[in-house]
């Protein structure tokens, strides 16, 4: 490692060479042929090359400390580009068929990525078709695509010990906040560049796990969604509408429903001059990228600690850790206009519900649960887990009093039936102050139609939520479509992850 640099670590088991050899050698012959770097990308090349560049780069950088990351980067391309020429004269000289242009570039993207990126898995996770990989040690890969097509992938390392490295290296200089994968620490979460989520675990399983979920709409729109077929025109201008009166809304549903998404495209709706504060485990909203969106945005990411407890910014918490408790407690005192938190999971859940209920009206967040009622007994779970032991009464009033809507996603899996997924808006659910047994009142505004997805329901809003709806620049009338207001016939809809 130098200067953030992995510094020839990748895919060393088995294969790792003693010091660097001639180019020709490595080429193999007349019979060696580069291939794509999609899965069939001469590897043994790809490694030796990069150890090649690797000491170049190692060196040049010690010799010019303090150089930024996109400059290294650039330097590492110009070195990268002078050994792959390299070796392609040598290649024509020894009488080989002299490699094309594009299978020079593809070696080239591949050094790159074995320095800078995650090797072989690297070009997996630039494939835009796909939406989840699954790797079960380094050579059971899973492919899942956006129309739900499911297929095995290629090798992703020589050896599990060669994919630990892989990440350790990567997760080593990537971000703001260093990531150890260790046995000591044998879970891994990371936020690749370009949006996609890396979850690793090792020690604890047979072989080392990784599931990489993309996301292949960021700078999304409510009019996208609709165009997708998550929502129809009524729902996305009653949705519009709330985020301009200011409502505080819960995304609930299950895992790969969709919820980030959803959260991007409300996000939109928010004045671009607002201060905004988002706090993720790890990021994956992504809004502070989006500056022609979002001008005044505090991106907050929680920071592991190390293995020894009390020495923490929290109880338990290890040294140097910051909890998603902790950054909601800071973000309160940084001027916020809305607080918008990825994803409540544990005993963050007290701090977002006095944040909702204390003023930072208009913000967001996701919840997992199946229902859209059924939210309240999770955040109530959530309280009782929390340090505080929040009672259920406590929880509810508090969700009662913080949470305005309740917007629920669902996905219909019709591939066994020739379809693909589709992920979808089923319900909204408007909270009305406190019901039965203390739980919160609610009234449906959208309920599920012939399809699952969401259409208005009978009940109108209450009249209090309608007339800040209106002021808003809600049309009530959009409500008078009860099957739907679409754009597109059905067919031509399939919902977003």
């Amino acid at each position: 490692m130098s200067n953030g640099v992995p510094i020839a670590t990748h895919e060393r088991a088995g294969g790792a060479h003693d010091g660097p050899a001639s180019i020709a050698g490595v080429a193999g012959g007349p019979d060696r042929r580069p291939a794509p770097v999609t899965g069939e990308a001469d590897w043994a090349l790809v490694r030796e090359l990069r150890d090649l560049v690797s000491r170049e780069l190692g060196e040049q950088l010690r010799a010019r400390p303090g150089l930024s990351p996109a400059s290294q980067r650039e330097l590492a391309r110009a070195l990268i580009a002078r050994r792959v020429q390299t070796w392609s004269d040598n290649q024509a000289t020894s009488g080989a068929s002299p490699p094309s242009p594009a299978a020079e570039a593809a070696v080239a993207d591949a050094v790159m990525a074995a320095i800078f990126g995650l090797g072989r898995i690297q070009p997996l996770v630039e494939d835009p078709a796909i939406e989840n990989i699954d790797i079960t040690g380094c050579d059971r890969v899973w492919l899942e695509y956006a129309d739900g097509r499911i297929e095995p992938g290629p090798p992703v390392a020589d050896s599990d010990t060669a994919l630990i490295e892989v990440l350790q290296s990567f997760a080593t200089y990537l971000g703001q906040t260093t990531r150890s994968f260790s046995t000591a620490h044998p879970t891994l979460r990371l936020k690749l560049p370009g949006g996609s989520r890396l979850t690793a675990i090792m020690a604890v399983t047979p072989r080392p796990e990784v599931h990489i979920r993309r996301h292949r709409l960021l700078d999304v729109t409510l009019d996208r969604l609709v165009e997708l077929g998550t929502l129809d025109l009524a729902l996305a201008a009653f949705l519009r509408a709330a985020m301009r009166a200011r409502r505080n809304i819960v995304v609930t549903g299950t895992v790969n429903v969709g919820k980030t998404t959803l959260v991007r495209a409300l996000a939109g709706e928010i004045d671009r001059l607002e201060r905004v504060v988002t706090i993720e485990k790890e990021y994956e909203l992504l809004l502070h990228e989006l500056p022609d969106r979002h001008a005044r945005i505090v991106a907050m990411e929680a920071r592991d600690g190390n293995a020894e407890p009390g020495l923490g910014d929290g109880a338990g918490a290890g040294a140097g850790e910051v909890g998603l408790a902790v950054l909601l407690e800071t973000a309160l005192r940084m001027n916020p206009r809305r607080i918008i938190v990825g994803e409540v999971l544990g005993d963050e859940i007290v701090p977002m519900l006095r944040a909702l209920a204390s003023g930072t009206s208009g913000s967001l967040c996701t919840i997992h649960a199946r229902t859209a009622r059924g939210v309240f007994d999770r955040i109530a779970e959530l309280g009782l887990c929390s340090p505080q032991r929040i009672p259920v009464e406590a929880a509810y009033l508090l969700a009662a009093n913080g949470i305005d809507l309740v917007v629920h996603l669902d996905m219909a899996d019709d591939r066994a039936t020739g379809g693909g997924l589709h992920r979808f808006v089923s319900t909204v659910v408007e909270v009305a102050g406190i019901g039965e047994h203390g739980r919160p009142a609610t009234n449906e505004l959208f309920t599920p139609g012939p399809d699952g997805r969401a259409v208005p329901a009978p009940t109108p809003p209450s009249p209090r939520l309608l007339d800040q709806l209106t002021r808003a620049g809600f049309d009530p009338r959009v409500l008078d479509h009860p099957a739907g207001w679409w754009p597109a016939p059905l067919s031509t809809r399939a919902g977003p992850r």
